[in-house]
């Protein structure tokens, strides 16, 4: 006689819940079978967990790999660089006794689907930051959970039978792999020995390429470790050969898993570079969840709207630790997946990520960590993943750094950090005035500073194929100049703030100011995007100006400061960042693909960065004072939350209609813009949905 389906069990923790007490997202980020069924959804939308150490897992809602760094266990060797996949995915199979049904989903070279266990999802969806699925066989109800335990290089799959008539089999195919994340693996690349210990299997995995030996645990509760050895081939990464790189992979089936399944009884695979003497799922998990309410607790944002819960998670997968030699420091990853850890971006960072969401002593770490890598009044541009020497090919790194203490300063007023930090801001100032690498350096005829070098690229707009630098505005440019200015100002500030002498660099800063009027190009009625270039001053309309119009200290009116917001939001803006480059111009590309040279050739000429709302609407705000136009503008970017990237926000956008998302899919200057402006703006409470604060004046643009 068949036994009725049993209710589920309280197996999995409350933090499950949201609300007073429990502040983590769950329903925000929701698929049902529309989505998850469906291949073409399914693969658009991808998941990211991490581990702070610059580690992570990542992959698609389906199941299927389609990029190479699709994995469940990308280690960080080196924190946060040297990331090597170690473990690419978990097939499982279900065996009920009266059939077994693959749950899982590959595509194969030729584009054949084999399985298509995605075709058994019931819902998707993101607890916390934890992707979240529920499989419907039959009468069998199955949750499985993917997470990666803070600190450490592992990743832990919990999967629950929260309803059945009976004890079902799970048998879980474990594929790994030992390779760069920016590589793929061809053929039978290495022989690996896989013997049994507690819990579970070790897999030797032997020196490949640049790679050193290294070992990988698989370890399970409520089952046992059955060692493989066979290949499985031909993986087809569906992005990387629309991207144009190689995009065939193989996997070494390593060990199968075999779990046993009460109905409400749970079972755990945990894959890591070393060995846990217990498994115990529940733990971890609870570990995880609590982890993350205090990171949104930290924030004062339980309260906030969903999604603003979901930015404040994103921003924490950023935040990572830096080993270098010296005592471990903080830093923070540009972007996930393929992204180390660079200057310009975490300085441009650091408001949003850490000071919007209650980590000044992050911030201040992450300062000292990068002022212990100045060299030549320059600031690491990045840090290279193959654990390179560091690259110093940035002019606004290093300024971006003196916009960031000062951020810093005014939200924490920490002096003794100023103090300490002072001998490299100094250094920075003295640098650039003398002259430093690259051609960066004061012209002393007029005070500003040029930079520029054949065959490099020195601004954020840094796209570089072979020799062919896109953007590389050698000269003046107008958001370098505007930084030095702002840059002055608050040196003598912070010069005040020490009790020292600070009115050489006013002095500096005036004569900035009065040479910054050079930018006004009258003809267009905005700045001129460089000065004094190879080919004289370029009047081409990109949104640089607006992160000059942005700052604090701005060097210029505030009638072309308007004048340039309005330029910005009738010609740059687009619901989901600002274009880089006007259309009308005649190098204008809307379309952010193809391969590298194609892709590049867009990146700065066209292409909409999600980052540049930040200057946007500050500047917007500084002109206008208006709250609401913020909230509304702020609107599109958490709807783009339930879109590639599942709870983050992408490195671009297209320009033209209609804006389909590209580049990375956590992007963590575009987190921290928006997490920023909503935090200032809005407060650390209510709903950007619904709240109508007040505004000093109405913009002329607010109903565009």
């Amino acid at each position: 006689m068949t036994s009725a389906p049993r209710r589920r069990e309280a197996s999995t923790p409350s933090p499950n819940a949201s609300g007073p007490g429990h502040p983590l997202p769950t329903d925000f980020v929701d698929f049902g079978r529309d989505i998850c069924c469906r291949s073409t959804e399914n693969t658009r939308r991808e998941w990211l967990v991490t581990n702070g150490l610059g580690g992570y897992a990542s992959g698609t809602i389906g199941g299927m790999l389609t990029r190479r760094y699709h994995g469940l266990l990308v280690a960080a060797t080196k924190p946060p660089t040297e990331r090597r996949l170690l473990l690419a995915k978990l097939d499982e199979t279900l065996e009920t006794g009266t059939e077994s049904i693959q749950l899982a989903g590959n595509v194969w070279q030729g584009g054949m689907v084999e399985p298509d266990g995605f075709i058994h999802l019931e819902r998707f969806r993101l607890i916390g930051s934890i992707p979240t699925w529920t499989i419907a066989v039959g009468p069998f109800r199955l949750r499985k959970q993917i997470f990666m335990p803070h600190g450490r290089n592992a990743v832990a799959v919990r999967y629950e039978l929260i309803r059945g008539p009976h004890p079902v089999t799970l048998r879980v195919k474990a594929l790994a792999n030992h390779r760069g994340h920016h590589q793929v693996t061809g053929g039978h690349a290495f022989d690996a020995e896989v013997s049994n210990i507690d819990h579970g299997v070790r897999v030797a995995l032997p020196a490949v390429r640049d790679l050193d030996a290294i070992d990988l645990f698989l370890q399970c509760e409520n089952g046992v470790a059955e060692p493989a050895g066979e290949w499985f081939e031909n993986f087809l990464l569906q992005v990387e050969w629309n991207r144009g790189y190689d995009h065939l992979d193989n996997n070494l089936h390593a060990a199968d898993l075999v779990l046993r399944l009460e109905p409400g009884g749970h079972a755990t695979v945990v894959a890591g570079t070393e060995a846990m003497d217990a498994i115990d799922g529940r733990g971890l998990l609870e570990a995880e969840l609590d982890r993350q309410r205090g990171v949104i607790e930290a924030a004062a944002a339980s309260a906030a709207p969903a999604p603003i819960r979901h930015l404040v998670l994103a921003a924490d997968q950023f935040m990572v630790r830096r080993e270098d030699g010296g005592d471990p420091g903080t830093s923070i990853i540009a972007g996930y997946p393929w992204f180390s850890d660079w200057g310009r971006d975490t300085m441009l960072s650091l408001p949003g990520l850490c000071l919007a969401t209650g980590r000044a002593e992050a911030a201040g770490g992450i300062l000292e960590t990068f002022a212990r890598h100045l060299d030549g009044g320059l600031l690491p541009n990045r840090f290279p993943d193959e654990g390179t020497a560091p690259e110093f090919n940035s002019v606004d790194a290093s300024l971006l750094y003196l916009e960031a203490v000062r951020r810093h300063v005014a939200a924490v007023a920490d002096d003794a950090l100023l103090a300490r930090l002072w001998p490299s801001l100094e250094a920075i100032v003295e640098s650039y005035v003398a002259g430093t690498r690259h051609g960066i350096g004061v012209d002393p005829a007029d005070g500003l500073v040029r930079a520029g070098e054949d065959g490099l690229q020195l601004t954020w707009m840094d796209a570089k194929v072979g020799d062919w630098v896109v953007t590389p505005r050698m000269g003046k440019a107008v958001e370098i100049n505007a930084l030095w200015y702002s840059g002055l100002r608050s040196m003598a500030a912070f010069a005040s703030r020490l009790g020292r002498d600070g009115g050489s660099y006013a002095t500096l800063a005036d004569r900035v100011e009065s040479s910054f009027d050079r930018f006004w190009n009258p003809e267009t009625g905005c700045c001129f995007d460089v000065l004094d270039g190879p080919e004289g001053d370029d009047p081409a309309i990109r949104p640089n100006q607006l992160i000059a119009a942005a700052l604090e200290h701005c060097p210029m009116s505030a009638e072309r400061r308007e004048r340039i917001v309005a330029l910005g939001a009738e010609r740059l803006w687009i619901s989901l960042g600002i274009r880089t480059l006007a259309p009308e111009e005649c190098d204008y590309i809307g379309v952010y693909r193809g391969n590298q040279r194609t892709r590049d050739a867009a990146y700065h000429q066209g292409t909409a960065w999600p980052w540049l709302m930040g200057p946007f609407l500050e500047a917007h705000h500084a002109v206008h004072g208006d709250d609401e136009f913020v909230l509304a503008a702020l609107r599109p970017f958490l709807e783009h939350l339930k879109d590639a990237g599942l709870g983050s926000i992408s490195e671009v956008v297209d320009g033209d209609a209609p804006h389909e998302p590209g580049g990375c899919i956590a992007q963590a200057w575009s987190v921290a813009a928006t997490l920023d402006l909503w935090f200032r703006v809005a407060g650390r409470s209510g709903d950007p949905a619904t709240k109508r604060p007040a505004s000093r004046k109405r913009s002329k643009v607010a109903s565009r």
